[in-house]
């Protein structure tokens, strides 16, 4: 029987100029399981989250989100939330506004 992923990440990386980011991952995440990155600043965790919504194209590999290759869709064409882990993009708002 063949893997279903709800998010697959096939040999993803990203280089800024001579500096590799992500170098080469490959992830399946099904859906309903929970997933932590942990790991020491610059290690390219916001990296590869960036490049699953879209906000950062890999250098090489594919991104594939509910079975359809997204790599070179914009973000506003992938069904993605992004929270920013610091709210001080809206200070003056809580949550219910």
């Amino acid at each position: 029987m063949e893997e279903s992923f709800e998010v697959e990440l096939v040999e993803v990386s990203k280089s800024f100029g001579e500096v590799v980011a992500v170098d080469s991952l490959s992830l399946g995440i099904r859906r309903g399981e929970f997933l932590t990155l942990l790991g020491p600043s610059g290690c390219g965790k916001t990296t590869l989250l960036r490049m699953i919504a879209g906000f950062d194209r890999p250098s090489q590999g594919r991104v594939i989100l509910g079975g359809s290759d997204v790599t070179d869709l914009p973000p506003y064409r992938r069904d993605v939330t992004t929270v920013f882990q610091q709210y001080a993009l809206f200070p003056h708002l809580n949550v219910f506004e």
